[in-house]
């Protein structure tokens, strides 16, 4: 689908869109046509429920007199209290009418109403962007799929007084909608595809073309630098594990990129601002500790923190962000066989603390505590925050919509807490504690992967930031439930979310980019 912006003009084919606020009060692109129309579509309105509340919609077919196929008229409800994720969402809402009425084309006039908060540039490019979002299709592996169920649309034209303003608010936010549409591909891959090694080489392909610069360790260097907790986990697996090094050196970019030794001194001497991590277990059976075979196959998607990482640092170097970020993601494959970690084993982390392994399906803990030291000892940020599915207890506090946020810093928290909102990916933080800290001490080991029963998510935390060093402001985000979804969302179709990308740009942009 083809996206762009234009003044306002009367179409002559194709879909007409407009917005109408509570009440039922057409806006004035569309009280025009219906004047035109002889009341049509205030009579349609008339004739039906549709109040111009939000999230409403109506569609009125072609009336006499009308050149184009359709008029669709969205509910904004009041315009004083419409946000971002408003107008987003009627991006959204439009364009799945648009493709299940079988629309090749069609134009929305946004008109500029009285009491809105937002200019009328980025109210244009907020609707663009929702639709681009609910756009997002992964349909690699579909060979027999009828015409019908496919999206018919093509292009979308948003018309607009400020169309000039639009396009260039919307060039930013295409680019992060890359880095969701990247996550989300990563998520949707089968793990016969996407393993370990064809991860990483995936990553560097795609990262590098925009800039960001890729280093992969593969287990022998691992091996040599101590991660034996991560190494653990990946060795019942035919699949060699790896360890995903990304930088983004963008904070003094001005032309011509630095060159990668250059840089990669420089900041491991003075230490870059921040550093995201990401969980990567491209396919998670449990381990000896083998999870039941119903619902399996969603453990594909337990790499959806790596994913993320990558999207961000994709929308991060295509949009030229001025910030310098460094990135890790623990790639593994948690597999049984002769060679597989035990449930009792002590392994030895690069921190040189050890681990007693209870349960081998408690391991993106295990690979994140090797790549959070890793990233610390090397880069030396003063915040670090890192995503992974790691609970599913995280769920049963939670539910599907929010991510769990668990932080040693409270200023870092209400940092991400405020990002999370603004962008509709939200989070709740979740407590910690040295009760719940010792619930993971091991009677022969430093520590114990597992802490019972109770508390499940927020003992995950306490064990990863045993890992984090004195002074460095930690945050860590469960995205176990909302990494994918099993309904269609206003912006995302059912599937992998993407949830994460638009939260760590928001937070990079208000606090980190200069």
């Amino acid at each position: 689908m083809r996206i762009s912006f234009a003044a306002p003009a009367q179409p002559k084919s194709g879909a007409i869109a407009g917005l109408v606020t509570e009440g039922g009060k057409l806006a004035p692109s569309l009280a025009d046509l219906d004047g035109q129309l002889g009341g049509a579509l205030t009579r349609a309105i008339k004739s039906s429920r549709f109040t111009g509340k939000k999230g409403e919609a109506l569609e009125v077919l072609a009336p006499a007199g009308l050149s184009a196929s359709r008029v669709v008229l969205l509910g904004l409800g009041k315009p004083a209290e419409a946000g971002p994720l408003d107008f987003e969402r009627v991006g959204g809402d439009l364009l799945v009418r648009l493709n299940a009425a079988g629309e090749k084309e069609a134009a929305l006039t946004v008109d500029v109403l009285p009491d809105l908060r937002l200019e009328p540039s980025e109210v244009a490019a907020r609707v663009a962007y929702g639709a681009q979002l609910r756009s997002y299709r992964f349909d690699k592996y579909r060979t027999t799929e009828k015409p019908e169920r496919k999206p018919s649309l093509k292009k979308l034209t948003v018309m607009a007084a400020a169309h000039a303003g639009a396009k260039k608010v919307y060039a930013r936010l295409e680019k992060i909608a890359e880095g969701v549409f990247a996550t989300r591909d990563l998520c949707s891959e089968p793990a016969n595809v996407l393993y370990p090694e064809s991860f990483a080489k995936q990553a560097k392909k795609s990262l590098e073309k925009v800039g960001v610069e890729v280093e992969i360790l593969g287990e022998k260097e691992m091996e040599k630098l101590g991660m034996g907790s991560l190494l653990g986990v990946g060795q019942g697996s035919v699949r060699d594990s790896q360890l995903l090094i990304l930088r983004w050196m963008g904070a003094g970019k001005t032309g011509k990129a630095k060159t990668k030794s250059s840089s990669r001194a420089k900041k491991a001497a003075e230490g870059v601002p921040l550093a995201i991590v990401g969980k990567g277990v491209c396919f998670d059976t449990g381990g000896i500790s083998i999870k039941p075979a119903g619902g399996m196959e969603d453990m594909k998607w337990d790499m959806g923190g790596a994913g993320v990482v990558v999207g961000l640092f994709h929308a991060l170097a295509a949009r030229k962000a001025k910030l310098d970020l460094v990135g890790a993601c623990a790639l593994v494959e948690n597999m049984p066989d002769g060679n597989a970690q035990r449930p009792g084993d002590v392994v030895h982390s690069m921190s040189g603390q050890t681990i007693e392994v209870i349960n081998t399906d408690a391991e993106g803990r295990l690979i994140l505590a090797d790549a959070l030291w890793y990233v610390q000892e090397t880069y030396k940020p003063k915040a670090i925050v890192d995503l992974a599915t790691l609970t599913g207890a995280i769920m049963v506090a939670l539910g599907r919509s929010h991510a769990g946020l668990f932080s040693n810093d409270d200023e870092l928290s209400e940092r991400i807490l405020a990002a999370g909102k603004t962008v509709g990916e939200p989070c709740w933080r979740m407590p910690m504690g040295e009760d719940f800290n010792r619930m993971i001490d091991s009677d022969i080991a430093d520590m114990k992967n597992v802490g019972g029963r109770w508390g499940g998510s927020i003992t995950a935390a306490q064990f990863l930031e045993r890992f984090i060093q004195d002074g460095t402001a930690w945050a860590h985000l469960d995205i176990a439930g909302v990494t994918w979804s099993d309904k269609d969302r206003p912006t995302a179709p059912k599937g992998a979310t993407g949830f994460g990308v638009r939260l760590l740009d928001e937070l990079v942009t208000k606090h980190y980019e200069k």
